[in-house]
């Protein structure tokens, strides 16, 4: 960790339809606003994890599955991502918040055990976002059966609560900060 400089963070996501880059721009923003150098990518344009002194990484979770680009860049920065903080989201539950949720499908079992693996600091779930403009019968009858107060599930308190812990817990540990 690098003492002389401001403490460079990358969030990274992996999305399909915007909501979980939605989230990951939040974090960032959040994290900005405490002093930290942030970066906000794309899982696909991380090439070299060097630069950074932490690591945020999110992925929009579907019928149990991250998203193969998150995936993928957990297998490829494996080596990097152990040494370095690490703090994980997961998005995607909408719907009835009253009604119960099956956890197995908000986490799914193998990137939990991965994640843990790495060391990760912490994986939260955020609520996720119904498309506004679905493709697909699959993705029509998941809104058209939702009522749409419960199409977006975010909830950006939350979510900046988590990121501003993050900035805490990194800033504590530079010098001065």
């Amino acid at each position: 960790m690098r003492s002389w400089a401001v403490m460079r963070v990358l969030v990274v996501y992996a999305s399909k339809r915007g909501s979980t880059a939605e989230i990951a721009e939040v974090i960032a923003g959040t994290l900005r606003e405490a002093g930290l150098d942030v970066e906000c990518l794309e899982g696909g344009e991380v090439s070299d994890l060097s630069p950074y002194d932490a690591v945020v990484l999110g992925s929009a979770v579907y019928v149990k599955r991250w998203r193969g680009e998150a995936k993928r860049f957990l297998r490829k920065h494996r080596k990097e991502l152990a040494k370095l903080p690490l703090w994980v989201f997961s998005s995607g539950p909408v719907g009835d918040p009253n009604e119960p949720e099956d956890p197995s499908w908000l986490e799914p079992p193998r990137i939990v055990k991965t994640v843990e693996e790495l060391g990760a600091r912490e994986h939260v779930v955020f609520g996720g976002r119904l498309p506004t403009e679905p493709n697909g019968p699959m993705e029509k009858a998941m809104v058209e059966g939702t009522p749409p107060e419960f199409r977006d599930r975010r909830d950006w308190g939350e979510i900046r609560a988590w990121a501003t812990g993050i900035a805490s817990r990194l800033l504590s540990r530079v010098p001065g900060g």
